[in-house]
Formats: C-alpha cells, sequence, structure tokens
C-alpha cells in the first residue's frame, strides 16, 4: 500500500517544496512604465525645446522697439504686431518684400529642378548598369560629406571666372546639385520601382525615357516629394553662399538679408522689431509646405522599410 505525501499550499502539485511562482520583487509592468515615463520626458524636453523660441517669436513680433527689451515678452500689453508689419514692408524702400521673392524663386525653383536632377540621376545608378558605376556613386557619398560652406569659394572663382558674381544664376545654379538627393532618391528608386514593372513596360515597347516620364516618375512621387522638401529647407535656410556671391542687396534671400539688418540694428535700434517678425514670416513657407506634402514625405521616408 502506498502513501501519498501532502502538498503544501503553494507548492507545486507535481514536484514537493517547489513554490508555484518567484517572489515578485516589484509590480508587474513596473519596468516598461518607468521606461515610457522617461521617454514621454524626453520627447517633452525636445518639444519644448523647439516650441520655446518659436512661441518667443511669436509674442516677440507684436512687441515695439521699447518693449522687445523688457521683461515681459509674453504679455499682451505693448500689442504692435500691424505696426511692426507695416514697418517691416515700409522698410529700406520695400526691400523685405524682394528678399522674400527672391528666396522663394532661389528655394522653389532651385529645390524642384534639383530634386528632378537627382531623382533621375539616382533612377540611373539603381536601374542601369554602365562602367564605373559605383566608383562614381563613392564619389556622389563623398560629395554627401563635403560641407557646403567649403565649396563656396571654389564656386566664387568659377562664377568670376565666367561672369555670374552678383547675378540671380550665382545662387540659383549651384543649389541645383545635391549629391545627399542623388543617394536618397537612388534609394528611393530601389524601394518604389520594381524591375519587373519596367520590364512590363519594355515588352510593351516603351522606349527609357518614356518609361521613366510614365512609369517610374509616377511611381517616385513621395520619394520625389522627400527629395523636393529636403532640397527646399536647405536652400531656404542658405546663407553663406549668397553671402559670398552677391553685393546687390536687391537680389538678397531673407536669410542674408535679415542678417544684414541685424548687424544695422546695434547703431539704430528701430531695425529690432523688424527683424524679428521678419524671421517669423520666413519660416511660414516652410511650415505650410511640410504640412501640405507631410503624407507624401511621411510615405518617402518609410521607403523600402517593409518588403
Amino acid at each position: 500500500m502506498t502513501t501519498t505525501t501532502p502538498t503544501n499550499p503553494g507548492t507545486s502539485p507535481g514536484v514537493a517544496g517547489r513554490p508555484l511562482s518567484k517572489p515578485l520583487g516589484r509590480p508587474f509592468g513596473t519596468g516598461k512604465l518607468t521606461s515610457r515615463g522617461v521617454a514621454n520626458a524626453v520627447v517633452l524636453i525636445a518639444a519644448l525645446y523647439t516650441l520655446l523660441p518659436g512661441l518667443w517669436l511669436l509674442f516677440a513680433s507684436t512687441k515695439n522697439a521699447d518693449a522687445l527689451f523688457g521683461s515681459d515678452i509674453f504679455s499682451l500689453s505693448d500689442f504692435s504686431f500691424a505696426q511692426n508689419l507695416s514697418d517691416l514692408f515700409a522698410m529700406d524702400g520695400g526691400l523685405y518684400g524682394e528678399w522674400y521673392l527672391n528666396s522663394l524663386l532661389y528655394a522653389v525653383g532651385g529645390a524642384l529642378v534639383g530634386s528632378l536632377i537627382s531623382v533621375a540621376a539616382g533612377y540611373a545608378f539603381d536601374k542601369y548598369e554602365f562602367r564605373h558605376k559605383e566608383k562614381l556613386f563613392g564619389l556622389v557619398l563623398a560629395g554627401v560629406m563635403v560641407p557646403p560652406t567649403v565649396l563656396a569659394l571654389p564656386l566664387y572663382l568659377v562664377a568670376s571666372g565666367i561672369g555670374l558674381v552678383n547675378t540671380f544664376w550665382a545662387v540659383f545654379i549651384p543649389v541645383l546639385f545635391n549629391p545627399f538627393g542623388v543617394y536618397l532618391a537612388r534609394l528611393l528608386s530601389s524601394g518604389y520601382v520594381p524591375n519587373e514593372v519596367l520590364e512590363a513596360s519594355r515588352v510593351d515597347g516603351a522606349g527609357e525615357l518614356q518609361t521613366y516620364v510614365r512609369v517610374s516618375l509616377r511611381m517616385l512621387g513621395p520619394g520625389f516629394v522627400t527629395v523636393f522638401l529636403f532640397q527646399l529647407t536647405a536652400i531656404w535656410n542658405n546663407f553663406f553662399l549668397p553671402m559670398v556671391m552677391l553685393s546687390d542687396q536687391h537680389l538678397y534671400p531673407l536669410s542674408l538679408g535679415l542678417y544684414t539688418w541685424n548687424s544695422s540694428a546695434t547703431v539704430s535700434p528701430e531695425y529690432y522689431p523688424v527683424v524679428v517678425i521678419g524671421s517669423l514670416l520666413a519660416v511660414v513657407p516652410l511650415i505650410v509646405t511640410f504640412i501640405a506634402l507631410q503624407r507624401y514625405w511621411k510615405s518617402g521616408l518609410t521607403a523600402g522599410s517593409v518588403k
């Protein structure tokens, strides 16, 4: 006759003396909540770091020259936004309006043409085989690592040699060629344009140019918008190249024009309010463009992440 050893409460029925579970040192999920709280705190700090300068710019644009240096920037007293706006476009014979138009021409036109060049070059590197392909692409990658300021003086010497210094083209032509845009376009082409689609188009009798324009470029739409936004932001914020190339204030972009006004403000304080409100209006096109095209560039950034 066999006897059954009784089991104590809290022990495994199959193995005597072994507890059902390990003692819990901390409540379940505490580590996950802690990591989530740290992540949220980091995101909040980053958001404040980004938004506070913009918030200061928004409130400071409503102050006159006297209130601008006071301690009540974030108050609603001394509201002078309309007056500052009027002074902005009247200062120096309306130069700000010319600078704004120049920036739109440099940035929008340059980003549009430059994106077409970058996407076409990246597509060619991805879909075609030719001699020294990888070596040439290595030069493109080397160009990505060269800071634009390093090229300003050589570009000035070239522009001086062909008589383009202090002209619109001295700033417009160099921004059309962006090595990073070519690199990014090649990645986007590999993610958006399947080789099978190109083979089917060739079987149907379409030429290479027709295939690119009617098939590939349409499929590269989100990628094109992504490259366009990168180049638009870079050209809009371009400062050193215009400073080297231009001496005529009527050709200045906003970045260089506001810099000259800010330098003059140390002698003439009436420039301070117009510089502040001019800086506020200068960021509006970028914000509007990113909001309007956000669904395209978001999909462009994730191209090729899921196969």
